[in-house]
């Protein structure tokens, strides 16, 4: 049986409205409805100051819609217009144990201390379990963003640690292909998401809750809830890392991730031309204006050395990104070239770390995560050099 926005509609009357007062469709609180592989989703919205006292409004809504014939599952998101995008707390509020330590194997390299509380920014609360997230992000699309998110997560767990990735790109999810995995994540009592898993990531994407041909068709609020379900209603056990690959550009899903997400750090993937630097210093901006620190830029697509007579062409120029990052005062993490091998085990869902470990390209690759690893230690030492927090309660 296919299911109705109509029918949504029908059912979400009978669900009474903040105070009692007429029900949240006719007050106009209900977002609009997506329908997908019989899973529905849509948000509320809701005084900002209220967010917290209004989780029963949300589990009625969620609790009648999953009761009509036909539906497989509902994702009810509490929205507000608050400062931030709204990422402050988890979409569904529940207490959180405080994560245990990881302790490192000794291969694992050891940075210079655990992560800075995420208290030491106002707003920006941290994950159980996972002691860095760094963000993947590109002023512009194209540039082979997500293709250097996943290699460089292999190559951190190729390094020793472990490792997560969030694809945050809810309107084009990539990991799905690139890591090859298929089918729904399983829920634990049926409010939590385990993380799907191949080469040893444990992964979450929007890729995974809908069709790959199905448009998400979202506004501003119902991708950050959608963001924050992902990041913070997963059970990722212990994590090093947590590698996000973020949208492309500098919307309101970027900014409110930088904002909202305790990230320890972000890395700007370029191409060498002008064009894509102009974009790039965007994300870079958008960055320091919201105190993200800055681990690096990887210049993409760098060159190209022709299969048959091993010349180098630099189809994109070349070295506008060491340039960029030279002027910043941004680290240089590394150039990968424009390689047919990388684009096929990409398009294969095999990334050429996994598929080739010994060969240059994931060497190349293996050598960025060593040295955003590295910067990350670095972050962390400047931070614990830094004057304690004064906090008036």
């Amino acid at each position: 049986m296919s299911v109705t926005k109509e029918a949504v509609i029908d059912r979400l009357r009978t669900v009474n409205g903040p105070d009692f007062t007429g029900n949240i469709i006719e007050l106009g609180l209900v977002s609009e409805i997506f329908i997908a592989d019989s899973k529905v989703f849509f948000s509320i919205t809701v005084p900002a100051e209220r967010a917290q006292e209004m989780e029963p409004l949300r589990a009625a809504a969620e609790r009648v819609v999953k009761a009509i014939p036909g539906v497989a599952g509902a994702v009810v998101a509490l929205t507000a217009e608050k400062k931030g995008g709204g990422m402050e707390a988890p979409v569904r509020p529940r207490p959180q144990a405080a994560a245990p330590r990881p302790t490192q194997p000794p291969s694992r390299p050891a940075p210079a201390s655990r992560p800075a509380p995420s208290s030491q920014t106002s707003g920006r609360r941290g994950v159980p379990g996972i002691a860095s997230i760094i963000a993947v992000a590109s002023g512009k699309g194209g540039v082979g963003k997500s293709t250097t998110a996943v290699n460089l997560a292999l190559g951190l767990m190729a390094n020793g640690l472990r490792v997560g990735v969030l694809d945050a790109d809810i309107y084009g999810p990539s990991m799905p292909r690139l890591l090859k995995i298929s089918g729904r994540p399983p829920t634990v009592d049926g409010k939590v998401l385990k993380p799907m898993e191949n080469y040893g990531l444990k992964v979450m994407s929007m890729g995974f809750l809908v069709e790959e041909d199905t448009p998400m068709i979202w506004r501003g609020p119902m991708v950050v809830s959608a963001l924050a379900q992902m990041l913070r209603e997963v059970e990722w056990g212990e994590l090093d890392v947590l590698v996000v690959d973020m949208p492309p550009g500098t919307g309101d899903a970027q900014l409110t991730m930088a904002q909202q997400v305790p990230l320890a750090g972000a890395i700007i993937v370029s191409t060498p031309q002008d064009l894509a630097l102009i974009d790039a210093r965007k994300g870079l901006n958008m960055f320091r204006k919201v105190d993200v620190p800055l681990l690096g830029i990887v210049e993409n697509m760098s060159y190209f050395i022709a299969p048959d007579t091993g010349k180098r062409y630099d189809i994109f120029g070349h070295g506008g990104a060491r340039r960029e990052a030279e002027r910043l005062g941004v680290t240089f993490l590394g150039e990968v070239p424009l390689e047919m091998q990388i684009r096929e085990t990409s398009d294969s869902g095999e990334p050429v770390t996994v598929s080739d470990p010994q060969g240059p390209q994931a060497a190349i690759y293996r050598s960025i995560a060593a040295k955003v690893w590295e910067r990350l230690g670095e972050e962390r030492a400047k931070h614990e050099g830094a004057a304690p927090a004064i906090v008036f309660e």
